[in-house]
């Protein structure tokens, strides 16, 4: 994402996807947004992380084509492949309908519980945790792996080059799109 006042450089490159992104949808608030892709899933980011907060998918849904957001942000949309549209809760652990006031005190103390220990490495393990389907982790881990050799391979370029003569680019320096004449 970038900052609309600047943007030759982004703010944040937002990764997860290990195939192509068909369609993002900026929620109303603007401050997440809901991404569809080849690898069929459809994930939601907050507009100021690298890693999406949540990730949906079903043992059948195919390729997804777009994702919106509803006008009042609480569900997203998805349509795939499969011709199906499929709706999903923009907060997964929120129930539907009322809630009872003991429900949401019980609510708002995990969610302050939530913030108070959000350090901690155990709770941290716990919130980023989410559940792919096997060969969207498996094509995760060979991603990684691969961008971990691209950036040995370029490492071992600067080290072995004359002093100057290749300078490291950030990720975020390098140019997004091609620009044509």
């Amino acid at each position: 994402s970038s900052d609309i006042r600047k943007f030759s450089r982004p703010v944040h490159i937002h990764k997860d996807h290990v195939s192509a992104v068909m369609d993002v949808s900026f929620s109303p608030t603007g401050m997440e947004f809901a991404t569809g892709s080849y690898d069929r899933t459809v994930r939601l980011f907050k507009h100021n992380e690298p890693r999406s907060y949540n990730v949906y998918h079903t043992k059948r849904m195919q390729r997804i084509f777009c994702a919106r957001f509803t006008a009042d942000a609480k569900f997203v949309l998805s349509g795939s492949d499969d011709t199906n549209i499929r709706i999903w809760k923009a907060k997964a652990n929120q129930n539907l309908g009322q809630a009872m006031p003991r429900q949401q005190a019980n609510a708002d103390y995990s969610e302050k519980l939530l913030q108070r220990y959000k350090h901690a490495k155990e709770i941290r393990r716990i919130v980023r945790h989410r559940h792919v389907p096997t060969a969207i982790l498996k094509a995760s881990l060979k991603k990684r792996e691969m961008d971990a050799a691209e950036q040995l391979k370029e490492d071992r370029r600067i080290k072995h080059a004359k002093e100057g003569a290749i300078k490291k680019v950030p990720a975020r320096d390098k140019p997004i799109v091609k620009e044509m004449e």
